[in-house]
């Protein structure tokens, strides 16, 4: 999997770019806000216009950038700047998988125009409209086709952010196409990640849709987890796998991958962990503090059993893979290879919690079947 086109499990993936408009302290919470669980934006609601603030628009930043969103009405075309921009957008191009389900489920894919690597788009709608030739190729994500992008002239580009620095979004921006962070992969909590649909929703005009979207999503997330609180029964959870240099990489304690098997009311056994990424353990520790661990779920890339081996022996004496009750997400992929679960899942946490409440409490959802998960074979 290559860095930039999914929010992947538990290892967070970026890219860098760097800013030049309007850059303020981090902003105290809008009397008018209407955002709750997201930590990395607000949006302030005026008369004329609405601003879009990134509060964190990468890891450890100490300044937040805005955007001033204005109507056509309300804003003159040689006010249109980087800065200031005339919504609804009419042509937008997206960086990460991750936004495709939030578009579609605005309504707006339509307005998508390009993208880099369309190859990791799974949703059969939209890869209708790549096969028809409506969302071009903009080509590998360390090297964008600035020519193509610049030939669609979309109104704006949302990208990602590790730092201040990316040569490629300072030539875009040049040119007069403003280029807007989106950090919702920096969330700490699944419905924090799914409330960022309200970022896109601003954008469109879209607002009270993505929020009515955003309260369903809300509502069945809390009401599984109010499922889940009822049993007694906590099964002992492993996650990861050992990815590269012998090195077992699974979800730290404080990951909102962690807070998904709290959720599920499961014993994730790092849940005290410290960090909200991933953990990097070496495979001793893990095989003492996991060896019979319930339920090993999302194993890394791994699909099958046998390419579990094939990486390392070992693997055979945990009791999960014993018992076979182990449980993988990287099975299930688009047409062209894409991985659903990393397209679909940050929209849609309250699928991902029942997935995890019906693989290690089965008998509380006994009519639901699993979206994202698989038993591994």
């Amino acid at each position: 999997m290559k860095f930039g086109r999914h929010c992947l499990y538990f290892i967070l993936i970026f890219y860098s770019c760097e800013k030049t408009h309007t850059i303020t302290k981090k902003p105290d919470l809008s009397i008018n806000s209407n955002i709750k669980y997201a930590k990395g934006f607000d949006i302030h609601h005026f008369k004329t216009h609405k601003k879009l603030i990134i509060k964190t628009p990468y890891p450890k930043a100490t300044k937040s950038i805005e955007y001033i969103l204005s109507p056509k009405k309300y804003v003159k075309e040689s006010d249109i700047s980087t800065s200031n921009i005339q919504t609804p957008v009419q042509k937008i191009v997206v960086t990460s998988t991750t936004h495709i389900p939030m578009l579609e489920v605005l309504g707006v894919e339509d307005r998508l125009v390009g993208f880099q690597e369309t190859n990791y788009i799974s949703s059969e709608k939209t890869r209708r409209r790549i096969d028809s030739g409506f969302i071009k190729e903009l080509g590998k994500e360390s090297t964008m086709n600035t020519e193509i992008l610049f030939d669609l002239k979309p109104d704006v580009l949302v990208g990602f952010a590790m730092n201040k620095t990316n040569k490629t979004h300072n030539l875009i921006e040049k040119q007069g196409i403003p280029v807007i962070i989106n950090s919702d992969w920096l969330e700490e909590t699944p419905l924090g990640r799914a409330e960022w649909i309200k970022f896109f929703g601003v954008l469109f005009d879209k607002e009270k849709v993505a929020d009515s979207i955003f309260k369903i999503i809300e509502s069945n997330y809390l009401l599984a987890k109010t499922i889940a609180d009822k049993t007694k029964n906590k099964p002992t959870i492993l996650s990861g796998a050992i990815m590269k240099n012998s090195i077992w990489s699974l979800p730290a304690g404080e990951s909102f991958v962690a807070k998904f098997l709290e959720d599920a009311n499961t014993n994730y056994l790092w849940k005290n962990s410290k960090g909200k990424g991933s953990l990097q353990l070496s495979f001793e520790s893990v095989f003492d503090k996991a060896q019979y661990a319930e339920y090993w779920i999302a194993p890394g890339y791994f699909t099958t059993k046998e390419e579990l081996l094939n990486n390392n022996t070992h693997y055979k004496s945990f009791a999960a893979f014993e018992n076979n009750k182990i449980y993988t997400f990287s099975t299930k992929k688009g047409i062209t290879g894409g991985v659903i679960y990393y397209e679909l899942a940050p929209t849609r946490p309250d699928l991902v919690l029942k997935d995890i409440i019906k693989i290690t409490h089965p008998n509380l959802l006994p009519n639901y079947k699993l979206s994202f998960f698989n038993l591994m074979q």
